[in-house]
């Protein structure tokens, strides 16, 4: 089986902001770096092992690291 990172925090939606999966099970949705954090915490994880910017540990799908909301159409 291939290696996957652990965090997955998937597309922006238009209202939901972005949902977070870990090893393959939901968490919740995130708007915002911070609720990122408290969901992850949440799930056991201890904030020194909450790196964000680490490509190992998440993978930031559909949109950039740290963006929250859908891009603008156009």
């Amino acid at each position: 089986m291939a290696w996957q990172t652990p965090i997955v925090v998937h597309p922006p939606e238009a209202r939901d902001g972005r949902p977070v999966s870990v090893r393959g099970a939901p968490l919740g949705n995130a708007h915002s770096d911070r609720e990122l954090v408290e969901l992850l915490r949440a799930a056991g994880l201890d904030e020194a092992d909450i790196a964000l910017d680490d490509p190992h540990l998440v993978e930031w799908r559909g949109a950039g690291p740290h963006q929250w909301q859908p891009a603008a159409d156009g």
